[in-house]
């Protein structure tokens, strides 16, 4: 299906309308608000903002089927790490970690975040690069605002990053109708949405101009700055397996396709129930309990504060769990390549 804004005016009675297109004007009247307020609030001239969303196409038939089954929303943790968690890439991920030291080296000490995870977001999100998406940017984000009214929280979130998109590309000096990114709207090698773009990216290579596209530096450092932003504990765990869990903890529980939610039991609560967390963990952290599913086996997780932070990036256990699992097999590889070239030295 494709609306233009010129069919959208038409039903507004601009243009005559024929009777199958009056039945909504509903998405006419919210495009010409959304049009004044990009003029009131930043100084947007009407007739650019009308000229950039007449051309704009509306997805709906492409990207709604997307959302709901995405894979967050509806895979196991088997199927999840499988796709996510491979030799090719760890393998790649250590390469790209290494072609970059000094620049993880100092995004690890300006920010506090661990070298390994920045290259793990990376990977999870692009696979370093090479899959940044190819969805045009503005229609996505035009079919959220507009044309997806079942979901009220959609429509939210479509309207603000449209909003942040122009801003965005506006400051950056981007061409709003080249850009790609993911059936969600997100863009560049780290997948920052539009109003995480314009919060947390920052200019690593002081060029004036901070490009999640093709400079590395930027990209290192605006995932960094990300995660020191939504406080990172420098030092402290990510996630620990437990054991123990059974039927009598189910009200514990937090399934693996749940929204995450900041967690609110203590490691100490988790043991006071019988439930066995490993020796190093204090009492006082805060922790969810997550189950994760692979084939008919289950495994138990104690959630800490850091793995909240990576699911601050994407809403999902799942994810931050692999942006974990992912980091720490290259923190594997990179220590054995180190014990090798020493033991052939």
């Amino acid at each position: 299906m494709k609306t233009s804004l010129t069919t959208v005016l038409f039903c507004l009675g601009l243009i005559a309308c024929t009777p199958n297109l009056i039945a909504e004007p509903a998405p006419g009247q919210a495009i010409e608000t959304f049009i004044q307020r990009m003029s009131d609030e930043h100084g947007f001239d009407r007739d650019e903002v009308t000229r950039i969303l007449a051309e704009a196409t509306d997805m709906q038939d492409t990207i709604r089927e997307r959302f709901q089954r995405s894979a967050e929303r509806t895979w196991t943790w088997g199927r999840y790490r499988k796709n996510f968690i491979n030799e090719a890439r760890i393998r790649n991920g250590l390469a790209f970690w290494q072609a970059h030291a000094p620049l993880f080296e100092q995004a690890e000490r300006e920010y506090g975040i661990p070298q390994s995870v920045l290259a793990a977001i990376v990977g999870v999100e692009t696979n370093y690069g090479r899959n940044a998406g190819r969805i045009r940017v503005l229609d996505t984000l035009y079919t959220q605002a507009f044309f997806m009214p079942e979901s009220e929280r959609r429509t939210r979130f479509g309207r603000r990053e449209l909003e942040s998109f122009l801003v965005l590309t506006k400051q950056e000096r981007i061409d709003p109708l080249s850009v790609k990114g993911s059936y969600a709207g997100a863009m560049g090698q780290p997948q920052f949405i539009a109003s995480s773009y314009l919060n947390y990216a920052v200019d690593f290579d002081h060029d004036g101009q901070r490009d999640l596209w093709q400079s590395t530096a930027d990209v290192i450092g605006s995932v960094a700055n990300y995660f020191h932003r939504h406080n990172w504990h420098p030092g402290e765990a990510v996630t620990v397996p437990v054991s123990g869990v059974g039927p009598a903890h189910a009200s514990l529980v937090t399934g693996e396709n749940e929204r995450p939610r900041p967690p609110k039991q203590t490691v100490g609560g988790l043991r006071a129930a019988g439930i066995e967390v490993p020796a190093a963990i204090d009492d006082t952290m805060p922790v969810s309990l997550v189950e994760l599913t692979d084939g008919q086996d289950k495994s138990y997780w104690a959630a800490l504060h850091n793995l909240y932070v990576i699911t601050r990036y994407n809403h999902s256990y799942l994810y931050a769990m692999a942006v974990h699992h992912l980091s720490e097999r290259m923190n594997d590889l990179y220590r054995m390549e180190q014990q090798h070239a020493e033991a052939t030295n």
